[in-house]
């Protein structure tokens, strides 16, 4: 066992992997990260598929399996995307069961198309989960305005729900919300309270967005600001009457999990986000490189207690509006998440293409 990842466990943080490909999984790599780094759980995007698919031969066989059978687009990446996630859902099952489904998850997103469509949204996280038949499997929702009522409805049903695209507290708060509602309804309707969600806020895009606007001295520090205000809005919300409530139903909290923890700066450290948010009752998913990383330190030090008050407003001094800043965040998330999905269907086309041209 790793001693330095093992440290964030004694903290009370959990470690997930933010990648899943057949590669990971055929090569023995993910079960020596659960083995060796603490690697609880794992997160997947369609970036993270797209890359796969594109920069290998890997899902050749699957992908020639499935038009075989007459899939295509959508369909056959829904597929093979949940081949790889059930095989993982296996490795981690150990894990989920051992904790009472507090740990060993991984999550699998609907179509980032769909983000301002609550109707879809709903209807593609209620298939996706009976599909994948694994109950340690999340169902990623963005945090929109239309995601929110989708989050709460999804929950009421039974869905586990990993909330994506949160940058602010105010959408983070909004989401744990919805989570909340959803439980409640559960618990007046006579059914079962427990089901799993995360609520995922995304830390290393704020500063990336705001490098070149303000003094060096500032820099990579908007992003912890803004995620150690939440954690405390987060720690407020599980002391809260109503949620001791909910708890005392059998219900369990939504924990707050870091994503985007990987060091766009090459100037700073490799594991800054990751020591800087060393917090108790999280979980941080880390791109390869950067659990890799962590595993290669000798020392972790403790996270340091952040004035986020005196932080906020040397950036608001240095004419950053935070609000506004939340707000192209998630525009270009949703963006972003969309581009990638659409790159994803065009690898997918045209890897199909070419393997039919093989076979003709």
């Amino acid at each position: 066992m790793n001693r330095t990842t093992e440290k964030l466990h004694d903290i009370g943080q959990s470690i997930w992997l933010d990648n899943i490909t057949h590669r990971l999984l055929a090569s023995g790599t993910l079960v020596r990260y659960i083995r060796d780094f603490s690697v609880t759980g794992l997160t997947s995007n369609p970036t993270i598929f797209d890359h796969a698919i594109k920069n290998s031969n890997d899902y050749d066989d699957v992908i020639r399996r499935k038009l075989d059978e007459g899939k295509s687009g959508e369909v056959l990446f829904f597929e093979l995307a949940l081949e790889d996630l059930r095989q993982a859902a296996d490795l981690f099952r150990p894990i989920y069961d051992g904790t009472d489904g507090v740990d060993g998850w991984v999550s699998l997103e609907v179509s980032p198309l769909l983000a301002h469509n609550t109707t879809g949204t709903l209807a593609a996280a209620e298939a996706l989960h009976n599909r994948a038949a694994r109950p340690n499997l999340f169902i990623k929702i963005p945090g929109t305005s239309e995601g929110i009522p989708a989050i709460e409805e999804a929950i009421f049903r039974g869905v586990p729900v990993n909330v994506t695209l949160l940058f602010s507290g105010e959408q983070y708060i909004a989401a744990a919300e919805a989570y909340m509602r959803g439980v409640e309804r559960r618990i007046a309707a006579g059914l079962d309270p427990d089901v799993g969600s995360v609520a995922s806020l995304f830390v290393s895009r704020w500063d990336v967005a705001v490098a070149q606007k303000v003094p060096e001295v500032l820099r990579n520090q908007l992003g912890i600001a803004i995620a150690r205000k939440a954690y405390g809005t987060y720690r407020t919300l599980l002391d809260s009457p109503r949620w001791q409530r909910i708890q005392n139903a059998g219900a369990r909290p939504q924990r707050l999990l870091w994503a985007s923890t990987g060091t766009k700066d090459p100037k700073a450290s490799s594991i800054l986000y990751v020591q800087a948010l060393a917090l108790p009752s999280t979980i941080n998913t880390m791109p390869e490189a950067t659990l890799n990383a962590l595993a290669a330190h000798q020392e972790f030090g403790e996270a340091l207690p952040e004035n986020t008050d005196r932080i906020f407003a040397e950036f608001a001094i240095a004419g950053i509006d935070k609000d506004a800043v939340a707000a192209q965040l998630l525009g270009q998330g949703v963006a972003s998440f969309a581009k990638s999905w659409n790159d994803l269907l065009d690898c997918i086309a045209s890897k199909s293409e070419a393997l039919r041209a093989v076979v003709a």
